[in-house]
């Protein structure tokens, strides 16, 4: 049976209206240990409960406020704004120029957390003054501080608490980041046919390449670089459940998307690729797309190429 993430299991929220859902104790516990993670199930043993063995909300989210902050650092350290701008800027480029449009358009991060890519993207304005940024997550302890934060910093973006797809307005590109391996069996489809039955031109999800030595590098780091062992437990068990290419570029083959692998096993170097990016586009989209990468649009995959890749 797969190891689960804590992080997953501590907290839960009715995904249609976001209302947050009591989580026994007893109930993570128990799933920890039938998946096998005696140490997991350990950490949660010592979480704070009510008289009813609830798990305290205000404690948990104290937790992952902290736990979400050392992943900011860690999002720094990788670099990974920067990562997302080599690949959006072209991305944006293209639609600019295939729809003719001069915006506004909008980039919504599914999962944003506290929100520092979107916070980072402000910041520097390195997409445009015609890119509208947005985070959305379904925790709204986490929404919160994101919104908290950019308000300090001055910063013209916003975050809400809900559903990515069900905004008054919709996205043109939807990004995430170490969002995709939450999704199991048929919900990744899923994740991805509302992307494209959704008005967005593109999507661009960044999560840990399926290497071999990907579970080994993220107890290394994670060990030198998160505090808490919930940060350290997850961390590992998120590089032990990335998915394959062949898995992504599957689930991404949807009607009226052109799936895209950037930098897939075949020509990533596995001792530096850390996290590297499944795109979506619409089918006019893709030519425009790799002009505007230029020699980087080299490594770029389609379905087709994994496929000669393993014969």
């Amino acid at each position: 049976m797969p190891r689960l993430e804590i992080s997953d299991l501590i907290t839960a929220v009715d995904p249609r209206t976001g209302r947050r859902l009591l989580v026994r104790r007893a109930e993570v516990i128990r799933q920890l240990r039938g998946s096998g993670d005696a140490r997991a199930a350990a950490l949660v043993a010592g979480l704070p409960v009510d008289a009813d063995g609830i798990l305290d909300p205000l404690a948990v989210d104290r937790l992952l406020i902290s736990v979400h902050t050392e992943l900011q650092r860690l999002n720094e350290e990788l670099r990974m704004a920067d990562r997302l701008v080599h690949v959006l800027g072209p991305l944006f480029a293209a639609i600019r120029t295939t729809t003719g449009q001069h915006g506004p358009f909008r980039l919504v991060d599914i999962g944003c957390g506290l929100g520092y890519l979107i916070r980072r993207l402000a910041s520097t304005n390195a997409l445009g003054t015609d890119v509208e940024l947005m985070g959305v997550d379904l925790d709204a302890s986490l929404v919160g501080e994101a919104g908290r934060l950019a308000r300090a910093e001055g910063l013209d973006c916003a975050f809400v608490h809900g559903n990515a797809f069900a905004l008054p307005e919709a996205a043109t590109v939807y990004v995430s980041t170490g969002v995709l391996h939450h999704f199991r069996g048929p919900d990744l489809a899923t994740f991805f046919q509302a992307q494209a039955a959704s008005p967005a031109q593109a999507f661009c999800h960044f999560d840990i390449a399926a290497t071999g030595l990907a579970p080994i590098g993220a107890w290394i780091f994670h060990r030198a670089r998160m505090r808490h062992p919930l940060g350290r437990h997850d961390g590992v068990v998120s590089a032990q459940r990335a998915h394959s290419d062949e898995t992504l570029l599957r689930a991404a083959d949807v009607p009226g998307i052109r799936p895209l692998l950037y930098e897939p096993r075949s020509v990533a170097n596995p001792f530096c690729t850390t996290l590297r990016p499944v795109i979506g586009v619409r089918p006019p989209l893709e030519a425009p797309f790799r002009l505007a990468l230029g020699r980087a649009a080299r490594r770029l995959a389609g379905p087709e190429h994994l496929a000669g890749a393993t014969r």
